[in-house]
């Protein structure tokens, strides 16, 4: 009897073998399909991403080489929510130089900041006018006097559209004090300065390449080099996904071969 009892009992888990194994093999199969379905969706989506990014820079080169419209065109746009970001506009006005705001910034390697004035307009509002980099040096006006305009002027440049919000946590916070922005917050430029919300233009203006007095400020500085990767990114995705199906005709085409013969 114990011997019996002692067959008995061996021969139970060399029954459950071939179910535990198929188990294995229905586990690894779902989730070989399932990693194949994500990495091939992510792959589609990069392919999506780059159809929208090419007609996005498609219509930033289209705006850029239109012709200029008068400010109040850009204003209707806005205000039906269409899109303004680079279509060229000419505004005149008389810039308030003494509430100019200064934006950290780069330029051909050079360290030093965006001047950003207001610009008051014949019916008494204010457009920032982004007109251009100024050195570190030159960062205080009386570093650049003649480059301070004063009188009538007449501005041709591209419309730029306002920020909502600081753009990313790693952006440092805008320094008011030391009239240092790191992010371009139109609400704060105009609140440091005096300029009441009503009476503000609710975008900015990038100058065009007119010569300043003595060079500064050096405009036209719109950077149009948007990132543009979702092919390489697409590539990468397709290939891990051909690459998990090599993997997996390899495992299934072994596993054919382990099998025992009938």
């Amino acid at each position: 009897m114990p011997g019996r009892a002692k067959s008995t009992v061996a021969e139970a888990p060399a029954g459950e073998r071939p179910r535990a194994r198929g188990g294995r093999v229905v586990a690894a199969a779902v989730a070989f399909v399932l990693a194949l379905a994500i990495l091939l969706s992510l792959g589609t989506w990069q392919v999506q991403r780059l159809h929208w990014k090419e007609q996005l820079l498609a219509d930033m080169a289209a705006r850029r080489t239109a012709a200029p419209v008068a400010l109040a065109d850009i204003e209707a746009m806005a205000k039906k929510g269409e899109d303004i970001e680079y279509r060229p506009v000419t505004v005149s006005g008389v810039f308030v130089n003494n509430k100019e705001r200064h934006f950290f910034a780069t330029w051909r390697g050079q360290t030093g900041y965006h001047v950003y004035t207001p610009l008051q307009l014949a019916d008494g509002r204010f457009l920032f006018v982004n007109r251009g980099f100024t050195p570190y040096e030159a960062k205080e006006p009386e570093m650049r006097k003649q480059g301070q305009l004063t009188g009538e002027q007449t501005v041709t440049g591209l419309a730029r559209a306002r920020l909502a919000e600081k753009p990313s946590s790693i952006v440092p916070e805008n320094d008011l004090s030391k009239n240092i922005f790191y992010w371009k917050d139109l609400d704060a430029m105009a609140s440091s300065t005096g300029i009441p919300a009503d009476r503000l233009v609710p975008f900015f203006v990038d100058a065009g390449d007119a010569p300043n007095p003595k060079g500064l400020p050096i405009g036209a500085v719109t950077q149009f080099d948007l990132p543009n990767n979702h092919l390489q990114y697409a590539v990468t995705w397709y290939g891990l996904a051909a690459a998990l199906v090599g993997v997996g005709l390899y495992a299934l085409f072994r596993r054919k071969g382990n099998r025992p013969a009938p």
